[in-house]
């Protein structure tokens, strides 16, 4: 205490009811009911004024340090309620990190080529960075992206990892905006900043998907055509093109043309920026000829929701419902990858097209300009046969036509235990 101080932390703490001075306009005052607050009683342009500083939980000590804030204002004749005023409209101006994140969702939304991807990204940064959300994004330092880091990057390390980015994106937004200072770095960072404060990792465990054996989808379609619904169709079309998940879901009825059987997804819905071509199997047809027939709106497999697809979890449940624990939708393409280089003499770069792969050196792409349409039509009609249900032992022969320019006529077996 200075001396005009007056109080204790105990005596502030055991007092009745009535007004007690600290000295220097530090007043604390306690109702009949017990109620407890502090003010600080001050003259400004010779009017007496009270200011409040805090009620119950605030202690002696940081009233006291409020009292001294007002005086401080005072000497440089500023009102200290007129400045306190100010200073809460400053902070309700100030977006919160959750506002900065939302608003770069909205503006990036337009460049993913799917929903899903659009939903990590939200997923993300609701979920883990939940504890960042209500704070004034120029508070953000990196103590505060550690707190929400750390607990990540030991067990899931690649969630932790794009969980950076992504605050990363954010804070790199805010201060584009100018709600941050330009002169600071971005707290997120990771080269020359979060890599001295976190343990380095020699490799990303990114891990694959889980996939299905291929000798087991067979059993797996015939159980997963027992299932009425969307959502069971796209999974068994999803098998049979092996594309990827938001490629299915978005397809639209303009991108299909029935007669040439051929389903021609656009260049800004391919990972790769590429357009690409899928030649359809009979039981691929078969499955939009029935879908035609319900036809609701531009997409193929529709939603419950007016002109949206299904959702990016759709299919993932349908698995999930069918207990199917050690597999998952993108691990289909791999299941098709296995079986084109285990039980066929399919070439390696056929089975590679199929999938929407870049395959070779930029030299060997340059003189194969062609996607070998007609090749891979016979692969995945090939791989549309081997997936049909059979009862028993089943053993396909299947004969390719021969290939053109040094491919010559094979002929495989596919042995299948059911």
């Amino acid at each position: 205490m200075t001396g005009k101080e007056k109080l204790t932390a105990r005596a502030a703490a055991a007092t009745k009811p009535g007004r007690y001075c600290d000295g220097r306009g530090l007043w604390l005052v306690v109702s009949a009911s017990g109620a407890r607050k502090w003010v600080f009683r001050f003259t400004y342009c010779g009017r007496v004024t009270e200011m409040g500083l805090g009620g119950h939980g605030t202690t002696l000590a940081q009233a006291r340090e409020k009292a001294a804030e007002a005086r401080k204002l005072i000497s440089a004749g500023r009102n200290p309620i007129e400045a306190r005023r100010e200073g809460e409209r400053v902070a309700a101006a100030k977006p919160t990190f959750g506002q900065c994140a939302d608003a770069l969702l909205e503006v990036k939304s337009s460049e993913w080529r799917n929903e899903k991807h659009r939903a990590q990204w939200a997923m993300t940064l609701e979920t883990y960075a939940a504890p960042l959300r209500s704070r004034p994004v120029d508070e953000i330092d990196t103590e505060a992206v550690l707190g929400v880091l750390q607990p990540l990057w030991r067990t899931t390390p690649e969630t932790a990892s794009r969980l950076r980015g992504r605050i990363e994106a954010v804070l790199d937004a805010a201060r584009a905006k100018g709600h941050t200072s330009r002169n600071e770095a971005n707290p997120a960072r990771w080269r020359g900043h979060l890599d001295k404060l976190l343990p380095k990792r020699q490799k990303l465990t990114r891990g694959h998907h889980a996939a299905m054996a291929f000798d087991d989808v067979p059993e797996f379609i015939g159980k997963l055509r027992d299932r009425q619904a969307t959502a069971a169709l796209a999974l068994e079309f999803l098998t049979l093109t092996a594309a990827r998940s938001g490629e299915v879901l978005g397809a639209r009825w303009a991108e299909f043309d029935l007669k040439g059987k051929v389903w021609v997804i656009p260049a800004a819905r391919m990972k790769a920026g590429c357009e690409h071509r899928v030649p359809l199997s009979c039981r691929a047809l078969a499955i939009l000829d029935v879908l035609a027939k319900g036809k609701v709106g531009e997409f193929i497999f529709a939603g419950q929701k007016a002109g949206k697809p299904l959702s990016g979890m759709a299919m993932e449940m349908v698995l999930r419902r069918m207990k199917v624990e050690s597999a998952t939708v993108h691990g289909f393409r791999s299941a098709f990858r296995d079986w084109c280089g285990e039980a066929t003499s399919f070439p390696r770069e056929i089975a590679e097209a199929a999938l929407a792969h870049v395959a070779g050196d930029a030299t060997e792409r340059a003189y194969r300009r062609g996607d070998a349409l007609e090749k891979r039509r016979t692969l995945m009609e090939a791989w549309a046969g081997f997936c049909e249900p059979k009862a028993g032992s089943n053993v396909i022969s299947l004969t390719a036509p021969a290939f053109d320019r040094g491919f010559p006529q094979f002929e495989r077996k596919v042995g299948v235990e059911n």
